[in-house]
């Protein structure tokens, strides 16, 4: 809704904030879009690098951290990878992915139980995946070998 100005004319302001807004959000979405272009194409680093601009400029997009905290992840950088998979499953509980990511990123730097409970979790929301599956038998199977070892 415009703004009017003195006098009740609309201030010509308003209409440069919507467009610098409208091209601010086209250069986030073509940060997006690169960003999934470079991850897929094996650039985990750079994705990251991009996506990371993309989620200073809208930190409330679930889409933009996803994309974020994979590329984290496909660049073996685990610590920073948790703590976006770790923000998505506090504002979006239900995403099994995010569980996913989470439980994965938390296997890798160690923290087996962490990663048994959000991989359990996700499990439990999509049965069907079989890549949760293998990440939860996985972990378990490691928690086992730790418990005989231990005993």
């Amino acid at each position: 809704m415009p703004q009017d100005a003195p006098g009740g004319a609309p201030d010509p302001r308003a209409a440069d904030d919507a467009a610098a807004d409208d091209a601010a959000a086209a250069e986030v979405y073509d940060w997006y879009k690169r960003g999934l272009e470079l991850l897929s194409g094996g650039s985990a680093d750079a994705a990251a690098q991009l996506l990371e601009r993309a989620v200073e400029r809208e930190p409330g997009s679930a889409s933009l951290r996803e994309a974020y905290a994979r590329a984290l992840s496909d660049a073996r950088r685990y610590s920073l990878a948790a703590e976006q998979w770790a923000l998505l499953v506090n504002s979006e509980p239900h995403d099994d992915y995010a569980r996913f990511g989470l439980g994965y990123t938390r296997y890798r730097l160690g923290d087996v139980e962490g990663a048994a409970e959000h991989l359990a979790m996700a499990v439990t929301m999509r049965p069907d995946r079989d890549d949760y599956r293998r990440a939860l038998q996985q972990a378990r199977a490691t928690l086992r070998a730790r418990e005989e070892r231990d005993t």
